[in-house]
């Protein structure tokens, strides 16, 4: 274990804690805002109660999601300032622009909304959690045109002088085609976490028999953005894997545990062993004739890079090195990644029947399974930022700078060590107050008609944080 070993743990740490709350607010704001504008359109005081309930719940996320992003963006300057030095040029102009633009956007409108009950007119009051939720998403996509130049950098040139990346084309760092793919893929990963969630608080109070007539509809609009968002994430998701076999075939080769070139190449359901160098080979494999070729190149015949040949070309180009990641964990992330996706959507279509039959609070195993799958978004988030940043390694700008060579080198081992524990406590504390937190605003009750009239910033005791 080494300072290198226990920066790398300390950054994949905070980046998937910091990523459990960010599908979820960018998904319920646009919940909050939709069910606050059907109260608007419609004056049914039903859709105002619900968009006090999940008000609650987006609140909170949104706490955490600000209070862990500023600790993990700290790192760049504590651990990794060879990195920072080296790319800041680049790297730095979307970050200040989400910083500048998008979170100030969103910070704004988001204080405006909490306090602005009932001291603006209704319509008003909808619009600012529309300009928040436009603001998380333009947040969103300039952080994500951040990592996309790590991915496959583009827009820069080579100082003579420095010898590092300087950027000299912003609009191609923003609008390659990488970003937009990355963008839509977390939209839709956004959606499809706030359909799990708000389908799952719906079958929790469908379960007791509470409200049923609102959450039966509220369990509707869960399950249309499921199937929607499901579907949308197999298509998006395909032009991505095409995107990234072209800008990074060995992430892909390794994605598919691929040690030779193929001319077609199969496409692995489930593999046991063949994970190294010294043992290539499965023990056991179900694969499906020429697939993956299809996958990636939409025809049969192409041949796909092998990790070998894809070794043998780097190894040319850069000097000698190990330039493929860990195998076991590209393999299992990328499927953990996708294969709950069919779960999502036959769940969310099940669901529009039992809805649309009017027989949703009847099958109680339905309701339980809901519940219990609300799990499956954040476990496919979790396994795709593993995949997205293990299987580039050992690069982290990829073709550029080495993992190795970005580390802080006066940072010595205690000290890493030492921060890495203090987060863990931090994060273990704020995952117990943000599930305590969750759990109860998801089991109370739809605030009731005394309560919703004139509520305004802390002038009722059951709206959390003053609101």
């Amino acid at each position: 274990m080494t300072a290198l070993d226990l920066a790398r743990l300390q950054f994949a740490t905070t980046t998937i804690y910091h990523f459990l709350f960010v599908p979820i607010t960018i998904g319920l704001a646009f919940v909050v805002a939709g069910f606050e504008t059907a109260y608007v359109r419609t004056g049914n005081e039903m859709w105002l109660r619900l968009t006090k309930l999940f008000g609650r719940l987006f609140l909170i996320n949104f706490a955490m999601g600000v209070a862990t992003g500023i600790v993990q963006e700290f790192q760049f300057g504590m651990n990794w300032s060879s990195y920072s030095r080296y790319v800041g040029d680049i790297f730095g102009a979307p970050l200040a622009l989400d910083g500048l633009a998008a979170f100030a956007l969103e910070s704004t409108f988001i204080g405006l909304w909490i306090f602005g009950w009932n001291r603006m007119r209704k319509g008003v009051h909808a619009l600012m959690m529309w300009l928040v939720a436009i603001g998380s998403v333009i947040s969103a996509y300039f952080i994500l045109a951040a990592n996309a130049w790590m991915q496959h950098p583009v827009g820069y040139r080579i100082s003579e002088t420095t010898g590092k990346p300087v950027l000299d084309d912003i609009l191609a760092v923003i609008f390659q085609p990488l970003v937009l793919f990355l963008f839509a893929h977390t939209l839709l990963a956004a959606a499809i976490t706030a359909g799990a969630v708000v389908l799952a608080v719906a079958a929790w109070q469908l379960l007791k028999r509470s409200n049923t007539e609102a959450f039966t509809k509220v369990a509707g609009v869960a399950c249309s953005i499921l199937l929607v968002a499901s579907i949308g994430q197999i298509l998006v998701g395909d032009q991505l894997g095409m995107e990234t076999v072209r800008d990074q075939p060995m992430k892909m080769a390794a994605a598919e545990a691929l040690w030779d070139t193929q001319a077609p190449a199969s496409f692995s359901v489930i593999q046991l062993g063949g994970w190294s160098v010294d043992s290539q080979e499965p023990i056991f494999s179900i694969d499906i004739p020429g697939l993956l070729t299809f996958l990636a190149k939409k025809n049969f015949t192409d041949p796909i890079e092998g990790i070998n040949q894809l070794q043998a070309q780097y190894e040319q180009q850069f000097g000698p090195g190990v330039y493929f990641p860990p195998v076991f964990i590209a393999y299992w992330a990328w499927r953990i990644m996708i294969y709950p996706l069919g779960i999502t959507a036959l769940l969310a279509f099940i669901g529009l029947l039992l809805v649309w039959r009017r027989r949703i609070a009847d099958f109680r195993w339905f309701l339980y399974l809901s519940v219990a799958a609300v799990v499956l978004p954040f476990v496919m988030a979790t396994a795709g930022w593993v995949f997205t940043e293990v299987a580039r390694q050992p690069w982290v700008v990829y073709n550029l700078m080495l993992t190795a060579n970005g580390v802080s080198p006066a940072v010595p081992m205690w000290m890493v060590g030492t921060s890495l524990l203090v987060f863990l406590l931090l994060y273990g504390v704020l995952t117990i107050t943000n599930f305590w937190l969750m759990a109860r605003y998801a089991r109370t009750e739809l605030p009731s008609a005394d309560e919703v009239e004139g509520a305004g910033p802390g002038e009722s005791g059951t709206l959390v944080m003053s609101y």
